[in-house]
């Protein structure tokens, strides 16, 4: 059953309309509560509210920090209006292409991808599942099918709060559906006080849902199409992440003007990701780590016809613990992957390419676990593709590498190999790479035009998830870490912060971390912290973990840089003993931001609305 609304075109003004419409005027005050069925009808829209930020638009960007570039050409996308420090560029009113997935005209949750953007959909949910809480007294069911039902309200207007604050920091909070023909006064709340908030939605939650939806009653009916079901797992890992979020620096800085952890949120956070954790180390949810063999099954699928990602291949372990719908599983072809395969006009027709940039392909270490820069770490720039971190051979693409499998015509036959040294083939600011490497990570080796990885014969999907296992990981070690003060410690999981990093390390067949860099909260946040960017590499986390961690602005993290160097030796059939010279970087761009940009601007439209719903400082 769907519920229609007015259509939200302009985010918090069009919001207004929304959050002001007789719940009674679409729907019927009792059809849509009354039982299971049309109760979780009702509720199923709240997952069409979730956009694709990977492939809401033809091509698209979603990694803002220091992470990728795009060609020289291409002006419109957020990647481009971010380095030039317009964060205007989230909104639809400043985006000509309506390309980006934070904000859309047109907005419809029953609509094909390009319908779906976050921050109207934000506004729609918390409407709807207020709407759902409301009714809660009107179902005639079972205590499990009601539970069902809760839990995913609890999540949901908890999810999208988060979405909210998350860019533009403390906004009201919403629990109740608003009369219609009230005036909105709601003020924007302090950061921590909306985190509070919804970490009880959160909590509320993880007591309601199950792990495994198939294991329920309800569930049952639908068994083996639960896949994107939110779970009990799902909301610990939010409810952790809100916390930590709210004890991270920026917040913390916002509301009691202090740059630094606040330990009592992060203990918060620790103990809702331990409980995640315990769960899952317990080894009966059927969550884990994919073995790395099958580590791309995260980010996309080929030749599955259609089968959603993040599991292994024969469904026996999951690591996506939270991703929303696909909305069409085979768009994927029709730009996104092309946006990688960065090399010239005779093998790449794709107007917007994507290339990682070089300062950020630094932070793969070796597979001995040390940074590049650490002098025990072995690394030889004469080599510098020898001996390291294996997710950099999964992840990127570097020089002299075999991209091109197929027939090629005789004078195209220079393309079968990356020659992404200075001046090289595959190296132009337009259509090639600027930076001298590829981003391989969400596309398969035959992603290109010769060996046909675009087409319909190959069901080629990218479908990102919003989190995963290792994420979660992550950030109970970081959690842990500086709410106790001790990398070693532990919260409500047999897991110490050293041993949690380490576990996502070895799956990657990378060594442990250091005992040296363990010995002290300083040296370890600053590994974690490099973890983080090569785990979670270009899945949308960079630019708000550089917000919160309040690096944004700071060198080396505002600067964008290419790797120059010329070939020496190359054998082919062994691409990554390749022997260079003059291995150097060189700055493309620095990006000059300020305190403002911590926060992206609201619309000037909401922010006229009423004098207590305010603009960010500075915009």
């Amino acid at each position: 059953m769907m519920f229609s609304v007015v259509a939200l075109g302009l985010g918090f003004t069009s919001c207004t309309d929304y959050l002001e419409k007789a719940p009674e005027s679409n729907i019927s005050a009792t059809d849509a509560f009354k039982n299971f069925k049309n109760f979780q009808g009702f509720t199923e829209e709240l997952y069409n509210c979730i956009p694709e930020f990977d492939k809401g638009y033809w091509t698209n960007s979603w990694n803002w920090g220091e992470d990728e570039i795009m060609n020289s050409t291409t002006n419109y996308h957020m990647c481009y209006k971010v380095d030039q420090g317009d964060f205007w560029g989230w909104q639809s009113g400043y985006d000509g292409w309506q390309s980006g997935f934070m904000d859309r005209n047109g907005f419809d949750p029953s609509g094909d991808r390009f319908k779906h953007s976050l921050v109207p959909g934000c506004w729609y949910g918390i409407r709807k599942a207020n709407m759902g809480l409301a009714n809660l007294d009107k179902f005639i069911g079972t205590k499990e099918e009601k539970e069902l039902l809760e839990g995913q309200l609890y999540f949901f207007r908890g999810w999208f709060h988060f979405q909210l604050m998350k860019y533009f920091g403390g906004i009201p909070y919403i629990n109740e559906v608003l009369p219609s023909g009230q005036k909105l006064t709601l003020p924007r709340m302090d950061y921590d006080t909306v985190a509070d908030s919804v970490a009880r939605d959160f909590r509320k939650a993880a007591d309601l849902l199950p792990v495994d939806w198939d294991a329920t009653t309800p569930g049952r009916a639908t068994s083996g199409k639960n896949q994107l079901r939110v779970t009990k797992l799902a909301a610990l890992g939010y409810l952790g992440k809100d916390l930590l979020y709210a004890g991270s620096p920026l917040m913390n800085k916002t509301v009691h003007g202090k740059a630094e952890y606040d330990e009592a949120y992060c203990k918060r956070a620790a103990e809702a990701f331990g409980e995640a954790l315990s769960l899952v180390e317990s080894g009966s949810t059927g969550y884990g780590l994919l073995p790395f063999d099958q580590y791309s099954q995260n980010f996309y699928t080929m030749d599955q016809n259609g089968k959603i990602a993040g599991q292994t291949k024969d469904n026996s372990i999951t690591e996506a613990v939270f991703r929303g719908p696909d909305y069409g599983w085979n768009d994927t072809n029709w730009g996104v992957s092309k946006q990688f395969f960065a090399c010239c006009a005779d093998m790449n027709n794709g107007g917007v390419l994507t290339t990682p940039t070089a300062n950020y392909v630094n932070y793969y270490g070796m597979a001995n676990g040390l940074p590049l820069d650490d002098p025990d770490s072995g690394f030889d720039p004469t080599h510098p593709w020898k001996g390291r971190d294996p997710r950099f051979y999964n992840d990127i693409r570097h020089d002299g590498e075999k991209l091109i499998k197929g027939t090629l015509s005789g004078d195209q036959e220079k393309y079968r190999y990356a020659d992404l040294q200075t001046n090289g083939l595959y190296r132009d600011a337009d259509k090639g790479s600027r930076t001298g490497y590829l981003l391989y990570k969400f596309i398969d080796n035959s992603c290109n035009k010769v060996d046909d990885g675009y087409g319909w014969s190959h069901h080629f999907n990218i479908h990102l998830p919003w989190m995963r296992l290792a994420d979660i990981y992550l950030m109970y070690a970081e959690a842990v870490a500086e709410g106790t003060g001790n990398p070693n410690g532990s919260v409500k999981c047999p897991l110490t912060a050293v041993q949690a990093v380490n576990k996502v390390r070895t799956r990657a067949g990378v060594a442990d971390l250091a005992e040296k860099n363990t010995a002290s909260l300083e040296l370890f946040m600053k590994e974690l912290r490099r973890e983080r960017a090569v785990e979670l590499s270009f899945e949308g986390h960079r630019f708000n973990d550089l917000r919160r961690w309040l690096l944004l602005d700071k060198e080396p993290y505002n600067k964008k840089t290419s790797q120059e160097f010329k070939v020496v030796n190359l054998d082919k059939n062994n691409p990554n003993d390749e022997e260079v010279s003059g291995f150097s970087e060189k700055l493309i761009l620095t990006r000059n931001f300020s305190e403002k940009h911590y926060w992206l601007p609201l619309k000037v439209s909401d922010t006229s609305l009423y004098p207590e719903f305010s603009q960010n400082p500075g915009w």
